[in-house]
């Protein structure tokens, strides 16, 4: 059975989010699927199997983190189409039938992929008391993203700031499902970039996520809205790091990015 590892939302390898990536012939027991993605443990890895033609999706595709099944991920659904299309075991836009719905991940002339995710919802709410303390700054604003995404969205001061977080993260794990994103506006949008964020999921096992393109469904709309452009470039300011095109189309949210396949091997079973 061959096993991928492959470097989403960067263009060049041990940059941006690595994820595992099967295809299967048919989802194997969830807790055999679960024992593989504890073994690479890397913040998610993807098993995905081709559905019969004709339906609305052509891949079903499901994602584990090494403690859990996740309802969304975005970097790893990068990956998948990156390996799908690299090894000619599909052409075109891919459609994957997901726990989110159908999810769709279009290749582009310069080698980049566009997922097609549903935009997250934003829920203005107060900022929960001890989170201060938790993150290690005083978040300006509070939103909650909704059920797909699981997160406390919060504003701080500024990039700088951003950069410079040291979380609590066993305090930060009693404030939302799955963990806080953390974000500014960028300092220099001559940089190429619109905003910054950083991801803690403690909840999920994962302490900081490198690239999360399922946090971005929630950030490309808080940040058009504030910048009134639905076209923005996202940095994750991780030790990795990686960047994210997206664009905001209503109820969806388109989210641009490459993939570098870094590994590929025999999983021994």
């Amino acid at each position: 059975m061959r096993i991928r590892i492959v470097d989403a939302f960067t263009d060049r390898p041990f940059a941006g989010n690595p994820a595992g990536v099967l295809l299967l012939d048919a989802f194997p027991d969830d807790d055999w699927m679960q024992n593989v993605a504890l073994e690479i443990n890397h913040a998610e890895t993807a098993f995905a199997h081709p559905l019969p033609a004709g339906g609305d999706a052509d891949w079903a595709l499901r994602w584990f983190t090494p403690a859990t099944e996740v309802a969304m991920c975005g970097h790893a659904t990068l990956a998948t189409a990156h390996v799908l299309h690299g090894t000619g075991a599909h052409e075109g836009p891919v459609r994957f039938a997901t726990r989110s719905g159908v999810l769709v991940a279009s290749p582009g002339g310069d080698g980049a992929v566009t997922l097609d995710f549903p935009t997250a919802p934003l829920t203005a709410v107060e900022v929960p008391q001890g989170l201060a303390r938790a993150l290690g700054a005083a978040p300006r604003t509070a939103f909650d993203t909704g059920p797909n995404v699981g997160d406390l969205l919060v504003e701080v001061a500024d990039e700088r700031t951003v950069h410079a977080l040291r979380p609590d993260l066993a305090a930060l794990a009693a404030h939302s499902e799955r963990g806080v994103i953390a974000t500014a506006r960028a300092e220099n949008p001559g940089l190429g970039y619109d905003f910054v964020s950083r991801c803690f999921f403690p909840n999920v096992g994962i302490d900081e996520d490198p690239v999360t393109g399922s946090a971005h469904t929630a950030l490309a709309p808080y940040w058009s809205e504030r910048l009134g452009r639905t076209a923005l470039t996202g940095l994750q300011a991780s030790a990795r790091s990686g960047r994210v095109r997206t664009e905001v189309r209503g109820g969806r949210t388109l989210l641009t990015g490459r993939a570098v396949t870094v590994i590929e091997g025999d999983l021994l079973l």
